[in-house]
């Protein structure tokens, strides 16, 4: 097939590779002329993805018109920049297009999923959309560690053929018809890495991080189910898989800036550092406003939001967490 790739970072030019190596014909677009000029000439991503060598099969575009032509094309931007990348897109005839969403967020201000930026700037049919969701960190993908992640569309033509395009020896692609539920697990996992890497700053133990994996869990299925999302799907690849990575790998993003905010950096100062967006931070905005809309308390969403946007202490939030009135398991 003939694919393109919105979307030069670590896990764009991954899925980039990925997919001419297994023989498809890929045009990959990066966001400025500087970083197509070099990716052009060294034929590999030296900024974000070192030492994979790019195959012939894999061509770099300067401008997304090649993309309209596709026959599917792979989302791998931030999120908050989709809407402003896919909008030269708008007026071409992208009906006939298959949209893979690998981007995991909440659009800041509209709140949206991802597949609904996508619906709002394109006019997509739901059909048309799959978003690609779970425990996938570029550097392991990219050197072929065994992993599995979900396409999760309305349509299950769409996720049928996602799997034919993704699933190899190395890559194994489950299926999932509640696109709602794999998107909002992508999201808020990045919350609670947030705050699990402010448990490691603070330099708790395994109890404290495993007591607030569960409990994440928790809040982030009792915000999906609101939304319109499966509660089953929280415990899939989308939820609990890449909820666990995210949380605990040296490769996660977010577990990094939590824990620099642990050891008591300023969130500015970290995020200006870092070449890499991480997406929990706008998240949490995101999910703080998304659960006062549905009336849903989240009261660990709630206290990272505290710490990142109040100025509210990590000791204190913990300890404001730890004291709130006893309560079941579960009801």
């Amino acid at each position: 097939m003939n694919i393109g790739c919105i979307g030069a970072g670590s896990w764009g030019t991954t899925l980039a590779v990925y997919l001419a190596e297994r023989g498809h014909s890929v045009v990959l677009w990066a966001h400025n002329t500087e970083q197509q000029v070099a990716l052009r000439k060294e034929r590999e991503n030296r900024q974000y993805l070192p030492g994979i060598t790019f195959p012939e099969r894999l061509q770099i575009i300067n401008d997304l018109l090649p993309i309209a032509s596709s026959e599917a094309v792979v989302i791998a931007t931030p999120t908050q920049y989709i809407r402003s990348a896919i909008h030269s897109l708008a007026s071409l005839d992208t009906r006939n297009t298959l949209f893979v969403n690998t981007s995991k967020g909440i659009e800041r201000g509209t709140l949206m999923r991802v597949s609904e930026v996508l619906t709002d700037v394109l006019k997509l049919s739901g059909d048309q959309i799959v978003s690609l969701s779970g425990p996938s960190h570029a550097e392991e993908v990219s050197r072929s560690d065994p992993a599995a992640l979900v396409a999760g569309s309305r349509s299950l033509e769409s996720a049928k053929l996602t799997q034919q395009l993704f699933n190899s020896e190395t890559l194994r692609i489950y299926r999932s018809d509640d696109i709602i539920g794999v998107e909002l697990g992508g999201a808020l996992k990045n919350v609670i890495a947030l705050c699990a890497g402010i448990v490691d700053g603070l330099e708790f133990g395994d109890n404290t991080k495993a007591a607030l994996i569960t409990r994440g869990l928790a809040e982030i299925t009792r915000l999906g189910v609101a939304l319109g999302a499966r509660s089953g799907t929280f415990s899939g690849l989308s939820g609990l898989g890449d909820l666990i990575v995210t949380c605990t790998s040296r490769h996660s993003r977010n577990r990094y800036v939590g824990e620099q905010i642990g050891r008591g950096r300023n969130l500015e100062e970290i995020v200006q550092e870092m070449s890499m967006v991480a997406e929990g931070v706008t998240t949490t905005e995101s999910a703080y406003a998304l659960a006062q809309r549905v009336g849903i308390e989240m009261p660990i969403i709630e206290q990272v939001h505290s710490v990142l946007f109040e100025q509210k202490g990590t000791r204190e939030a913990i300890s404001d967490l730890m004291s709130r009135s006893t309560k079941p398991e579960t009801w």
